[in-house]
């Protein structure tokens, strides 16, 4: 990481994403106590990634480092819960953080560059999984599916794997 600035005011120390390194911290601690999935796979960082982001991007307060976890479970349930938006809620959040930190007009928030780097490789990368859009599924588009053919496999962004397992995770804590 570069240095915060060069001005004399950040002391010459780099700038440390706390934030984002607690919210992934966090992610990670969940997604492990679940013990849903093998930590070496990719569908292990999806989930990882998609929870940080979520547990990130809700801290509206910036308080992150300040948070206790089973106090905003119900937050960052309702935020991955099925038929929830999130995918745009992702969009909006990043639009005003960045419109934040235009107006702050200081460096770049390394924070932020790290969450959208995660949003990226989400938003960009697909993997081979279970079939779990409800398009796919007979039925009101609305309805839940009773049971799920997990021999019916698709490519799917890595985000959309992620927000299950890490619903699941929490739920499991």
């Amino acid at each position: 990481m570069q240095p915060e600035g060069t001005n004399g005011t950040s002391g010459g120390g780099l700038a440390v994403p706390m934030a984002w390194l607690y919210a992934e911290y966090i992610a990670d601690e969940l997604l492990r106590t679940g013990r849903l999935i093998p930590v070496s796979t990719l569908e292990f960082r999806a989930g990882r990634d998609t929870l940080a982001l979520t547990i990130y991007l809700s801290d509206a307060a910036g308080e992150l480092s300040g948070i206790r976890v089973v106090s905003q479970l119900d937050e960052w349930l309702s935020l991955t819960a099925y038929n929830h938006p999130w995918r745009d809620w992702v969009h909006t959040r990043f639009l005003e953080l960045g419109e934040e930190a235009r107006e702050r007009g200081g460096p770049a928030d390394p924070d932020l560059e790290l969450a959208r780097a995660a949003w990226h490789w989400l938003d960009r990368t697909e993997l081979y999984a279970t079939n779990l859009d409800p398009e796919g599924f007979p039925g009101d588009p609305g309805e839940v599916p009773a049971a799920v053919d997990e021999s019916a496999r698709v490519w799917t962004p890595a985000w959309q794997l992620g927000l299950p397992l890490g619903h699941l995770a929490m739920h499991l804590f």
